[in-house]
């Protein structure tokens, strides 16, 4: 009797550590899934960012080869100091120096990458960091 009643509580243990552990699994299995859907939205969203970087950088470069052809111009609002002699018309009309004009295009870019960046964070932000 004794030997039956040991057997009972054996099992009885065993029952119930089975089930704290299914308890685990479940726990562990289910924060394994969030991580996995996580790690896609980031993926996702690093995906876009990427590309609309990349488009938007090819934009400026296309930009500053089509200025450097001469085929588009910069649009500056800009006042010229008239000379002294009132009968002298300058040869050329105003523009950019060429480290003004590689400036310009370096701080678009720089511009559209920290854009980009933000949007990123912003996003990453609502999908990963406030989803539960």
């Amino acid at each position: 009797m004794v030997g039956l009643s040991l057997a009972f509580l054996f099992l009885f243990r065993v029952f119930s550590e089975n089930a704290e552990l299914r308890k685990a699994n479940g726990q562990l299995s289910e924060q394994i899934d969030w991580q996995n859907s996580t790690q896609r939205s980031v993926a996702a969203i690093d995906e876009n960012r990427t590309k609309e970087l990349n488009d938007a950088k090819n934009q400026i470069d296309d930009l500053q080869r089509l200025v450097a052809s001469g085929a588009r111009k910069l649009q500056l609002s800009a006042t010229c100091p008239t000379s002294g002699t009132a009968g002298v018309v300058d040869a050329t009309s105003p523009r950019l120096t060429d480290s003004a004009e590689r400036d310009y295009f370096r701080l678009r870019e720089r511009i559209e990458t920290a854009r980009s960046q933000i949007a990123g964070l912003q996003d990453y932000i609502r999908k990963a960091c406030l989803t539960e």
